[in-house]
């Protein structure tokens, strides 16, 4: 709207499950992925931006502009962003809505568990997940 243009700002987040892959074609054995969901409050868009660069969540994109952003974009931007997510508790702030995945896998020993042989189940899995429905 105010350069007459756009640039990529945004760095695509993988999916949980594509990350967990990660671990295993990484070679490590037992892999989790697990997410969770934060919203903080900041004072304004120049503050979130702050704890942006703060985490190293800095624009990595290959195709993001070499110079710095224009003053009367970023305060565009403000102004959208305080428009879109005022803080419903404190109409002064804005909010921001964090994913933080964690990822874990363990270096593959002799002594961790290993996968059971397929067909070893003792019950069908439809069976085991019919006995874990609450009745309706």
């Amino acid at each position: 709207e105010v350069t007459g243009g756009l640039s990529p700002r945004v760095l695509p987040m993988g999916e949980i499950r594509d990350l967990g892959g990660l671990l295993a074609r990484a070679g490590l054995a037992l892999p989790v992925a697990d997410q969770f969901t934060q919203t903080v409050s900041y004072r304004n868009l120049f503050h979130l931006g702050g704890d942006l660069r703060a985490m190293g969540e800095g624009n990595a994109l290959a195709g993001r502009l070499r110079h710095p952003t224009r003053r009367d974009v970023l305060l565009r931007a403000a102004a959208l962003y305080a428009e879109n997510h005022a803080d419903p508790q404190d109409e002064t702030r804005i909010r921001a809505t964090f994913d933080l995945v964690f990822l874990t896998g363990w270096a593959p020993d002799a002594s961790q568990q290993k996968p059971l042989r397929p067909g070893s189940a003792r019950m069908p899995l439809a069976e085991a997940l019919a006995s874990t429905r609450k009745p309706e």
